[in-house]
């Protein structure tokens, strides 16, 4: 693979970890952040953090956005726009708005510049070892010829097809994640009312049909205490504005039970507060200890980073 000029731009929770993969690369790595305090988090970093967008921009042919809210990612259009050229490549990482991505997209390509719609999916740990996985979407030509880059960032990565379908799929899956944990909550509390070890009650659901990638790493966090998953309850309430925009004109009861309950969760236990912190409400409300031995404080992927690979 050639070496590529990358400019990365929201070291936060999540594009820190993603940065930090670019890093161990031959690649010649520009970042920027808003908040200067960011960078901190950064290893092996070689260059010195760009002033502003404009700086990163005329440095870098590849542009990646990583960034919390649909307004964030307009922002930053609005001005990397001003000084994109044929030679640039935008690749956005965050999870935003189907309609707004269109829009935006179509400002790059105006400017003879190419874009590739990229929401990652698996949580922070997965992205710290680089084997997260990506869907993608626009030219079918762009994505092949950026696939080794892609790789260096995820590992299943799969073509959704036009630009506004990853976003769409990330938002849903994003929306049945948080449907999933507020499911494992109230299971944990029956298990724990009828006197059953809650690590039994772990090992029972992760063999049965009533599993998910939630159980499997969420439910981990909260059985230790912690709760730290890396994702906070202003976040899931933005994804599930977007999922609730998404399906205007469909009658969903469960999506609008969903927003009502983060809601409320982020009114009594912050914004800030961690997405799996939604469970203390039912903790709190029955009086429970949702704990059991020999669960972790953090997620860890144990694994190797993966080959990147198209599923």
């Amino acid at each position: 693979m050639n070496i590529q000029s990358i400019g990365f731009i929201g070291i936060g929770n999540v594009g820190s970890n993603i940065t930090n993969n670019l890093l161990k690369s031959k690649n010649n790595i520009f970042v920027y952040d808003i908040n200067n305090k960011s960078y901190s988090r950064l290893k092996r970093l070689k260059n010195k953090p760009c002033k502003n967008l404009k700086e990163l921009t005329e440095k870098s042919k590849i542009i990646i956005t990583c960034l919390p809210s649909p307004t964030a990612v307009k922002n930053v259009i609005k001005i990397i726009s001003r000084h994109l050229t044929k030679k640039h490549l935008w690749i956005e990482m965050s999870t935003t708005d189907k309609n707004e991505m269109i829009k935006l997209s179509k400002i790059v390509n105006s400017k003879g510049a190419e874009t590739l719609e990229c929401p990652i999916t698996g949580g922070e740990h997965r992205a710290k070892s680089g084997n997260i996985s990506i869907l993608v979407s626009g030219k079918k030509s762009v994505f092949k010829r950026n696939f080794p880059i892609l790789s260096l960032l995820g590992h299943q990565i799969l073509y959704c097809g036009k630009i506004g379908n990853a976003s769409t799929l990330k938002v849903i899956t994003n929306y049945l994640a948080s449907l999933h944990l507020l499911g494992v909550g109230e299971a944990l509390a029956v298990a724990k009312k009828n006197k059953i070890d809650l690590g039994l009650a772990f090992k029972a659901i992760k063999i049965s049909s009533g599993n998910s990638f939630v159980n499997e790493t969420e439910t981990k966090v909260i059985l230790s205490g912690s709760y730290d998953v890396g994702f906070t309850m202003d976040l899931v309430n933005k994804d599930l504005n977007l999922f609730n925009q998404l399906s205007k004109g469909i009658r969903l009861e469960l999506a609008k039970y969903l927003s009502k309950k983060f809601n409320y969760g982020m009114k009594i236990l912050g914004e800030r507060s961690f997405s799996t912190s939604i469970i203390k409400l039912i903790e709190n409300s029955e009086n429970l200890k949702l704990r059991a031995k020999n669960f972790p404080k953090q997620l860890i992927d144990k694994q190797k980073k993966q080959k990147g690979v198209e599923v």
